[in-house]
């Protein structure tokens, strides 16, 4: 067993509750239990893949002749073929109202690099047929990998994840976060939902703030057939990000959280306890804990570790609005000092000990961090944010700077005001890593030293990125690939813009932004990655509508990387 392996075994076992069943060979083939009279309609799912273990997940209803209360056992079954002839692991498992009905198994003692079939019987009905694979060991030549954010259900549907279940040969899939959202029938990006028949029900219409209310919420989710058919196609590796809790979380609360909607950390533990039983995740830490990263191994080629950017660690967000005067002027002096405190942390010192210690441990070709945020530099001129946060009071003076900053990159002499105007940059995302600069280049400097091949994946944005990672003396450190949004509206939405506006934008960004390399703020889709050993490909793969299940695809764009 390898040292992430290993490691990850261990602490499982250690903090174990009584959420996951293990199974072992020596388990393999007993005679089950007669099952109970269930149903699945929230589908399989895989997860956390090890080497030579894999997560299972299914949710089984209970028929509603059920003694209420009553425990409800069914049969799961692992093979290597579709059709079962070959059934290499045979079991019972429990479940009850006190999991909402879910189950996880931790199926260990399995092959390396190995694709297997899974399924779950009941007395009279069996669920779909799920797709797992074990991660390789040893010599690796590719690992492909799709890449997800952002799936608001009220915004319209996943086609996103039924267009990467199509394809069918990846790895895994990682999952950035923001998997469900919290808000109410009327709230963010639900105009559209009750003419594309994807209205919240009056069951769960509010925001949700209880453990029902989550739970509910994960239960919709897992209707739509794009989200079940990607499940089953497929291990997912997931971390959360805000909408799992509420918006723009942090680690003492959240701008989406009240203190009339009572104890944000009563909330925020009946969130993780519904991710917990609702993913098919391996808890680090046992599932009544917080800390959710941890470390993937794919042969010799990947080391993935996987981030929490948003719960454990994260001091408040800093606001432009503090720094605003009320003649529209901005305080940069206290926005620089604010700014540049060395103690404002994303990741909390606890999980960024880790995270070097671990980076110096790992020997994998590529280091690879899939978390929530931007962490590339998105510094934009002042003038652009401040005629943003003046809600249009102001003329857009973005088309002015590029025309500017063009000049510029001509070597054509720019006057001292105009120098000026190109100079006084401030990020444009407060939420993401610039909001967070000094503990950013501190892990660009650990990261140099190591000498690591470096590639970051991000989502939260909505929109598709690539950023070169460059620390402050200009040297690159690594390049970040982000994510669209599966249906959340990106970058058009917020500022109004019709598609040839928002691709006039995305060109402009590319030129005011000296590290951006590629930019589309106006469509839905998901993200692909594939290593080999000189190179990772990004493709950014968009879906021609979120309006309904007929869909195709509307192109894609891609990006290769070789580390000098």
């Amino acid at each position: 067993m390898n040292r992430f392996s290993r490691r990850n075994f261990l602490k499982s076992a250690l903090a174990a509750t009584g959420g996951v069943l293990v199974s072992t060979p020596l388990q393999a083939m007993t005679r089950p239990d007669l099952p109970s009279e269930v149903s699945f309609p929230h589908g399989v799912a895989s997860g956390d893949p090890l080497q030579d273990a894999v997560i299972l997940w299914t949710r089984a209803l209970p028929a509603a002749s059920t003694q209420s209360g009553v425990p409800i056992k069914i049969t799961w079954e692992l093979a290597r073929d579709e059709e079962f002839a070959e059934v290499l692991r045979r079991g019972t498992a429990e479940t009850s109202a006190g999991r909402d009905y879910t189950i996880k198994i931790d199926v260990q003692g399995l092959e390396p690099d190995t694709t297997y079939y899974y399924r779950f019987v009941g007395a009279a009905e069996q669920s779909q047929v799920g797709r797992t694979k074990t991660l390789p060991t040893g010599g690796v030549e590719q690992v492909k990998l799709a890449v997800f954010s952002c799936s608001n259900y009220p915004a319209g549907y996943f086609n996103a994840y039924a267009l990467a279940a199509r394809r069918g040969d990846w790895d895994a899939v990682l999952h950035l976060g923001d998997y469900i959202y919290e808000y109410s029938a009327d709230g963010y990006a639900t105009e559209r939902a009750a003419e594309i028949g994807r209205a919240l029900p009056a069951d769960n219409a509010g925001e949700i703030l209880s453990l029902g209310d989550y739970r509910k919420r994960y239960a919709l989710y897992r209707t739509d057939a794009g989200l079940q058919a990607l499940h089953a196609a497929a291990p997912f590796i997931a971390v959360w990000d805000d909408h799992e809790i509420s918006n723009d979380t942090w680690k003492g609360g959240a701008e989406n959280h009240s203190a009339e909607e009572g104890d944000f950390f009563a909330r925020r533990a009946a969130a993780i306890q519904a991710y917990y039983e609702w993913l098919p995740i391996r808890p680090p830490m046992g599932e009544t804990k917080p800390q959710i990263y941890r470390s993937f191994q794919f042969g010799d080629l990947v080391d993935l570790h996987m981030l929490d950017t948003r719960v454990i660690g994260r001091d408040e967000q800093l606001q432009f609005s503090t720094y605003l005067g009320e003649d529209g002027s901005f305080d940069g002096r206290g926005f620089g000092t604010a700014l540049a405190n060395p103690n404002r942390t994303l990741l909390g010192p606890t999980q960024r000990n880790w995270l070097a210690q671990t980076l110096e441990q790992s020997d994998g070709h590529w280091q690879l961090l899939g978390q929530q945020v931007l962490m590339g530099k998105m510094h934009l001129p002042a003038e652009i944010m401040m005629s943003f946060y003046s809600r249009g009071e102001k003329p857009d003076p973005t088309p002015e700077l590029v025309q500017l900053k063009m000049t510029s990159l001509k070597g054509e002499p720019l006057s001292e005001t105009q120098r000026a105007r190109l100079q006084q940059l401030v990020p444009y995302n407060l939420d993401a890593w610039d909001g967070y600069a000094v503990e950013r280049e501190a892990l660009y400097r650990h990261i140099a030293e190591q000498g690591k091949n470096l590639v970051v994946v991000a989502g939260d944005t909505h929109n598709a990125w690539c950023n070169q990672l460059k620390d402050d003396s200009g040297r690159q450190i690594g390049l970040e690939f982000a994510t669209p949004s599966v249906t959340s509206p990106g970058m058009e939405s917020y500022l109004q813009l019709d598609e040839p506006s928002a691709r006039e934008l995305a060109q402009g960004m590319s030129v005011l932004i000296d590290d951006l390399q590629y930019c589309n703020l106006h469509q839905r889709g998901f993200m692909a990655l594939t290593f080999n050993r000189e190179e990772v490909q990004a493709e950014w793969i968009f879906v021609d509508n979120v309006d309904s299940t007929e869909f195709g695809e509307a192109g894609s764009h891609r990006m290769v990387h070789r580390p000098a």
